[in-house]
């Protein structure tokens, strides 16, 4: 696995590689910093926080260190960018995922071309110092899924992804629990930061994003994951990624 141990020769070393539907990264971990990038296909990014879903555009940061692995929903053109964690000292500490602006995208293509032990002081040193600069800018977007710890919650959770298209409330969960829904919405809150009905949305969204990423039309997408029309799933969707499905598909 590149950079297990040692981080890279220069402060950023930038990787291109395609990969085909359903392939799958183990659980590992880099002694740097990554920025991994979705150009086409989605990508499923997991740690021991949670799960990170990268729509194409969008890109994951994933500090040194951090144990994690992947699986790839479609045909998945991945750009990765490995990090030496000491070249920014306000690097980002925990995994989120970033809007990848035209700049920096346009940035990481020409750092492609750029070979790996370039020499300071020269057009490719200023055009690497320049991408670390805007990884310090990007915004961040909601697109993880934190899981609970406590195994009640959890199998829960498992409940969920397994009947998704079900209609879940706060009122359901509970009853499932044989718990009220206040204690439920104090626990759900206090474990993952989200209320229930937030982490539904979410859970929804990426498995969405998944889905669509397989070629699924959005009628039968909006519907496997638990909306009554593909108008109520196009305004959350629109909600949480600034656009509709059809927009997001280029349809």
């Amino acid at each position: 696995m590149l950079y297990a141990q040692n981080v890279p020769e220069r402060a950023l070393r930038i990787y291109a590689k395609d990969y085909q539907h359903g392939h799958a990264e183990p659980r590992h971990q880099h002694a740097c910093a990554q920025l991994i990038q979705a150009v086409q296909g989605v990508i499923r990014v997991s740690t021991a926080q949670g799960l990170w879903v990268i729509p194409p555009g969008r890109g994951v940061w994933v500090p040194a260190f951090t144990e994690h692995s992947l699986k790839m929903r479609g045909a998945v053109k991945l750009r990765t960018l490995f990090v030496d964690p000491l070249a920014r000292a306000d690097l980002a500490a925990d995994c989120r995922v970033i809007s990848i602006s035209p700049l920096l995208r346009e940035l990481i293509l020409s750092g492609l071309e750029v070979a790996p032990d370039y020499l300071p002081g020269g057009r490719e040193e200023r055009l690497m110092e320049l991408i670390l600069d805007e990884l310090r800018e990007l915004p961040i977007i909601p697109l993880n899924l934190p899981m609970p710890e406590s195994e009640c919650l959890l199998t829960l959770c498992g409940e969920v992804h397994r009947s998704l298209a079900a209609p879940w409330d706060l009122a359901l969960a509970a009853s499932r629990l044989g718990v009220s829904t206040r204690t439920l919405s104090r626990q759900f809150q206090r474990e993952t930061g989200l209320s229930f009905i937030e982490w539904l949305r979410r859970k929804r969204l990426l498995e969405s994003l998944e889905a669509l990423a397989m070629g699924h039309n959005i009628v039968d997408v909006a519907l496997l994951v638990g909306y009554d029309s593909p108008s109520a799933y196009s305004s959350m969707f629109r909600r949480h990624l600034g656009v509709s499905p059809s927009e997001y598909l280029g349809l």
